[in-house]
């Protein structure tokens, strides 16, 4: 038996059939759903690694899913969807999904996506206490950071900014979401802020930071906080 578990959400028999013909050939196991109820039925009673869930679907649309599902667990939600709109990919990003794909999309993103989700998921359970990407190491324990062996001094926001990005490694965080967690809700518009502070973190964790290699642009939308 495979070690992942794939709960596919989608209403469109061809595209359930795509996607479990893909995974099943990347040894992943898969379960199936049709609607918002049953997803949500499915992921409490077969308890699956990770859910590919279609936001058009016949009766709760999935963002309104992947709000529900954050209510009780935090498994990795890949959102799939024909709107690729910026607006969309926050609102997906907000409710709690992982990562967020455009249809059409190819087979071998999928797949990347897939074992990046899962990775991040495995990292969480081991609730490790040390980040390290390339030769970037942030220690949450002693609050020490590192590059390439050599301390970087931190202000107290620009850590807690580092903070929330590794504890979210490799997941794509919304502007919103990192003025909430940093700055508190009263701060949800001040985008300035939150840009300054992440180009003086790059100033001093990057190589260069014209070309950063740690924190990415996800334009439109966020930053990503990228895992080797």
């Amino acid at each position: 038996m495979p070690d992942e578990r794939v709960l596919i959400v989608d209403d469109e028999p061809a595209i359930r059939k795509f996607l479990r013909v893909t995974l099943k050939a990347q040894n992943y196991d898969t379960i199936e759903a049709v609607s918002g109820q049953e997803a949500l039925s499915k992921a409490a009673t077969d308890k699956p690694d990770i859910i590919v869930l279609d936001v058009g679907l016949p009766d709760i649309n999935g963002i309104e899913v992947t709000r529900l599902l954050r209510k009780w667990t935090q498994i990795p939600i890949i959102i799939l969807s024909v709107r690729g709109a910026e607006s969309d990919k926050i609102a997906a990003l907000d409710a709690g999904a992982d990562d967020y794909l455009t249809k059409p999309f190819g087979v071998g993103e999928l797949m990347a996506r897939l074992r990046a989700a899962l990775r991040r998921a495995a990292h969480t359970t081991t609730n490790e206490s040390i980040f390290t990407s390339g030769n970037l190491k942030v220690d949450l324990t002693r609050r020490l950071i590192t590059v390439s062996g050599c301390e970087v001094q931190l202000t107290p926001t620009e850590y807690e900014l580092l903070r929330v990005m590794v504890t979210h490694a490799g997941k794509v965080l919304t502007h919103h979401f990192l003025l909430k967690e940093v700055w508190g809700t009263e701060y949800g518009e001040e985008f300035h802020m939150l840009h300054v502070n992440i180009s003086n973190l790059r100033r001093k964790i990057e190589l260069d930071s014209s070309r950063p290699q740690f924190i990415i642009t996800e334009p439109g939308v966020g930053y990503r906080l990228k895992t080797d």
